[in-house]
């Protein structure tokens, strides 16, 4: 691993107060399959996935065992719903951006000329596999203690307005809670081939732009942008 790389690696272990034995386990977890495929070395460098795969275990495991014990009047379907807002992709991808993990992503030229490090598909992605190149380098219980930092410290934070993702909704509600508003949902570009786009969109209110966002799809787009709109 090339010495600049190994110090990048090391700040954003700083940043995240974790650390790591094996450099090449953190290196993996932040190789996006498009600069794998993309490059020229042989062997080619091994990308994120199966990182992702287990880390996804471990969050599951470790959120599950959280509000089961810290929630003991939620019934099962309570529970299940807790979690999916927790673990989901809006949720991880909005810690990867606080953490800026899409700075240290490695992706090919593709993703690049798409924003790759952006897309809340691949920072959610990026999460669990550093999690899981985490767990694998220093064992369940550290694992555990930097989800505690990251996302179980946070769950009032998170749920402060609900675990409903209908952003448009609120953002509606919201908005003409003393009178009429008009809502506008505008296209801003598509990028990308026909089955791989990537949409962007804005929302203007009473004909002033308060959010953007980006998604797979043209609703999921204006999800997001409803979403930046509430935070502002």
């Amino acid at each position: 691993m090339e010495e600049q790389r190994q110090k990048e690696l090391e700040g954003l272990c700083h940043s995240l107060d974790m650390t790591m034995n094996d450099w090449h386990l953190l290196d993996m977890a932040l190789t996006h399959t498009s600069y794998a495929y993309e490059s020229k070395r042989n062997p080619r460098p091994q990308h994120n996935q199966r990182l992702e795969f287990l880390g996804d275990s471990v969050l599951s495991l470790v959120v599950s065992t959280y509000i089961y014990k810290h929630y003991p009047k939620m019934d099962e379907g309570e529970l299940s719903k807790l979690r999916a807002f927790l673990v989901c992709e809006e949720t991880l991808a909005q810690l990867s951006e606080e953490y800026h993990l899409g700075e240290h992503l490695l992706l090919g030229k593709g993703e690049i000329n798409l924003d790759g490090e952006e897309n809340p598909s691949i920072l959610a992605d990026a999460f669990e596999s550093v999690l899981g190149a985490y767990y694998l380098d220093q064992g369940f219980a550290k694992a555990t203690q930097l989800l505690d930092r990251l996302l179980i410290r946070r769950i009032p934070e998170l749920t402060a307005d609900g675990v409903d993702r209908d952003y448009k909704t609120r953002l509606q509600e919201m908005a003409q809670k003393d009178g009429p508003a008009d809502i506008q949902y505008e296209l801003v570009s598509a990028e990308g081939p026909s089955h791989n786009r990537t949409f962007v969109m804005r929302v203007l209110v009473n004909g002033q732009e308060q959010g953007r966002g980006r998604g797979r799809t043209k609703k999921e787009a204006e999800q997001r942008a409803a979403r930046e709109a509430l935070r502002k």
